[in-house]
């Protein structure tokens, strides 16, 4: 029987969760990190990293460690190597579709994978967010038909969701308690020690797959609600002529008020995670009615947004079609190169539809993985000698709060700021 003490641990994807837990593991154990993206496993060899996630010393310190030791890290593509290990952590995206319905793709093709690799004894934990259920009913059967062994006979399961912070350089993997959980009492035990073992601050030992599972969905969805409500606040005093912002400071003052900000809610979870609550409710019977309406109102906020900037320009007597915008930013938060799930480009779609030549600039996203993505060109640097008719500030990135809007914006142009970082005195509206 595998214990803590002999895993040899495989991180099957390299993004933003599996790199920083494989460096985590790779000090203390042997870990192989697995990642179908040959480009990618090539710039982790070469102590890289495009996402900005990993502490690079520490990355190049594990690395060498590999070389010399028995423990350590070391990257590749090649499936074969994956039979070395025993214990895989599943750390695959776990996008929507069109019609914003799961898409489990690329969850089921790496269970396929690990499938044709999976060995008696061998453990599978999955920490891609996903609906309560997904785990036993969805990736089980798919390990179970590719490799000919039975569930918690010849092989284990175990669900830890993952809980990073893109960008956040204070509340790190080891820092943000973990819960855990496994497919028998033994296995879950063996799961949270596992993860205990590189968790300063601790774990939580969930009475099942299940409840781990859910308890990663409602987090983002609890999030998400509250967002949406302050979100349709901003829609209301908009036509008030009141600010939302000074409204939440003054209701602030009141200790059991939650200061939530209006905005745009993209990024890999809050955007996503609640359609797959929404989609196992609707699976079984019952129309989720909160969760949906807070998922509506915070879709749109992105056109709100392009639609106040064009009625401001309008107000100014500025000529709508041909008139230049500049979108500033467009990764889905703060200092963080993150694009995924970014609803800034919302705006720029509405922007366009008005007729609206316009511009994005952003001096960390990757112009390649924001147009392969999202078919938009981006500006990694911006054009000095251009004044724009219109500027929206849509990420408080810090190169961004000492910009001198004067020097790019119009004598009668339009400032909206979403993210309230600006002077109010220099901005026409704000989120």
């Amino acid at each position: 029987m595998l214990t803590s003490k002999n895993p040899k641990i495989a991180i099957i994807g390299l993004g933003y969760v599996g790199l920083p837990l494989a460096i985590a593991f790779a000090q203390k154990y042997n870990v192989l990190g697995f990642d179908i993206d040959e480009e990618r496993v090539d710039e982790l060899t070469q102590g890289k990293d495009r996402t900005q996630e990993a502490n690079l010393s520490v990355l190049n310190e594990v690395i060498s460690s590999k070389k010399t030791g028995t423990k350590g890290l070391s990257f590749s593509c090649n499936q074969q190597e994956l039979k070395d290990y025993n214990v895989f952590i599943v750390t695959v995206p776990t996008p929507i579709d069109e019609f914003k319905a799961p898409d489990l793709s690329p969850l089921l093709s790496a269970s396929k994978m690990l499938g044709n690799v999976l060995k008696p004894d061998d453990v599978v934990i999955y920490e891609s967010t996903v609906y309560p259920g997904c785990t036993e009913e969805d990736c089980v059967p798919v390990l179970e038909k590719i490799s000919g062994l039975k569930f918690n006979t010849d092989f284990y399961c175990g669900y830890s969701p993952e809980r990073i912070n893109p960008g956040d350089k204070i509340n790190t993997l080891t820092k943000i308690k973990k819960v855990t959980s496994g497919s028998t009492p033994e296995i879950a035990q063996f799961v949270d020690d596992l993860y205990a073992s590189i968790i300063t601050a601790g774990t939580h030992k969930a009475p099942s797959i299940k409840v781990a599972e859910a308890s990663k969905a409602i987090e983002n969805a609890q999030r998400d609600v509250n967002i949406s409500f302050v979100n349709e606040l901003a829609l209301i005093f908009d036509r008030m002529g009141i600010d939302t912002n000074d409204v939440i400071e003054a209701a602030g003052t009141k200790w059991n008020f939650l200061k939530y900000k209006p905005g745009l809610v993209g990024g890999h979870c809050i955007g996503v995670d609640p359609y797959y609550l929404a989609h196992k409710a609707q699976a079984l019977g019952y129309h989720p009615q909160v969760i949906l309406s807070g998922r509506r109102v915070n879709d749109n906020m992105g056109n709100f947004v392009a639609d106040k900037v064009v009625k401001l320009m309008i107000q100014k007597d500025l000529k709508i079609k041909g008139a230049k915008a500049l979108i500033m930013g467009i990764t889905f938060k703060e200092d963080c190169p993150d694009v995924r799930n970014t609803r800034i480009v919302d705006i720029y779609h509405e922007l366009k539809q008005f007729g609206l030549e316009v511009d994005v600039y952003d001096p960390l996203a990757d112009p390649l993985e924001v147009e392969r993505e999202y078919g938009i060109q981006i500006l990694s640097n911006r054009k000095q000698d251009l004044v724009y008719d219109a500027v929206i500030v849509a990420v408080a990135h810090k190169e961004f709060l000492s910009f001198n809007f004067n020097e790019i914006v119009s004598q009668q142009g339009v400032i909206f700021d979403t993210k309230a970082c600006l002077d109010r005195d220099l901005v026409d509206a704000r989120l």
